[in-house]
């Protein structure tokens, strides 16, 4: 029996784009038509290395397809607001790379695009999709690790800040807060179960910039690097607090005077913890003695192509059955309040409320 694919249009061809491409390309009941971009030699070629039939730069006019069904948005963080909303409206389903967007004002205004419209929209916080992350959460689900009273996040670059438009932040609304830390804090926060967030207490500094005399050491580098443009963080750390009682520290580095790169994602329960990154481990009580259990799994870290593969594959099945994300636009607002608490705690040298 022939399937009736899904009709997908990828909005922003930059390299995160890859992953969205390279995922709906293995699906069986999706078709990439469409690319966007405003560069257009870089959306002609991502149409041809993925056999995309459509270009546009203007994404106005790839919404106005009707063909089209669902959208990726993978554009930089000031417009996602904006083409959310305007797909939905459209009548498409919508995609949208984390962060959801700048500030909580356009958060608010595309969760209610979305109840307007009834489409589905899942925010792209693809920690969550990662087999490990799922597995934990079955153990926390059914007890194993008992009452989730703290965790603790890094994600650390001692050399990392790519420039460019990351490091514009009016394009990007920050730096490694909103674009890696934003990761592993939602990462903590899906775990604990979502607690309801109410104060931050957070810290930001400017101190390195993005380094660009070091040599010996290579790092990523944004399409419009530009070395003589940085107006974002280099690093940030925070407290932040949840109605239940529980807590989450969180520290983040696009660039640091440290040693190496770390990322860290540990949760802590009164009955076990577990450390997600850098390797899966479970830690509890067994005959009144303290044990390290490591599951046997095929990768003891987040494996990036399946998890965006599981992430694209639950986006298809969402669009089809109209069920709700294990992302939806929901928690991207929340995320959004606790990210802008800080950056507002950091500002005002005060804890905030949300």
């Amino acid at each position: 029996m022939s399937i009736n694919k899904l009709k997908i249009g990828v909005i922003g061809a930059g390299s995160i784009s890859d992953m969205h491409f390279e995922s709906y390309s293995k699906q069986a009941d999706a078709q990439l038509v469409a690319v966007c971009d405003l560069n257009r030699t870089r959306a002609e070629e991502k149409a041809a290395k993925y056999g995309i039939a459509q270009i546009y730069t203007d994404y106005h006019e790839l919404l106005a397809n009707p063909e089209i069904d669902a959208v990726s948005i993978c554009t930089w963080n000031n417009t996602h607001a904006e083409i959310s909303i305007a797909a939905l409206r459209a009548g498409k389903n919508v995609l949208v790379e984390k962060p959801l967007c700048k500030t909580v004002e356009e958060a608010n205004r595309i969760q209610e695009a979305v109840r307007e419209s009834g489409k589905t929209l899942q925010v792209g916080f693809v920690r969550r999709y990662d087999a490990n992350a799922q597995l934990v959460k079955q153990f926390i689900d059914n007890g194993t690790l008992g009452e989730l009273y703290y965790a603790k996040a890094s994600c650390l670059r001692r050399l990392g800040n790519p420039g460019g438009w990351f490091a514009d932040v009016e394009r990007s609304g920050g730096g490694p807060l909103i674009d890696i830390g934003v990761h592993v804090i939602d990462l903590c926060w899906y775990l604990m179960g979502r607690p309801k967030p109410i104060s931050v207490s957070g810290n930001t500094y400017n101190k390195l910039g993005n380094r660009p005399n070091i040599r010996n050491l290579s790092f990523y580098q944004a399409a419009d690097y530009d070395a003589a443009h940085n107006t974002v963080e280099d690093m940030a750390n925070a407290l932040i607090r949840f109605e239940n009682g529980a807590s989450l520290l969180v520290d983040v580095s696009f660039t640091l005077h440290a040693q190496k790169d770390e990322i860290a994602v540990k949760l802590y329960g009164d009955k076990g913890g577990v450390e997600v990154e850098p390797e899966l481990l479970f830690v509890t009580e067994m005959q009144d003695t303290i044990v390290n259990v490591a599951p046997q799994v095929d990768s003891k870290s987040l494996n990036v192509v399946d998890a965006f593969n599981n992430e694209i594959k639950h986006f298809l099945e969402c669009c089809r059955t109209g069920n709700t994300p294990i992302s939806p636009v929901e928690d991207g607002v929340t995320m959004m309040k606790i990210l802008c608490g800080i950056y507002e705690s950091a500002a005002s040298g005060r804890e905030i409320s949300l």
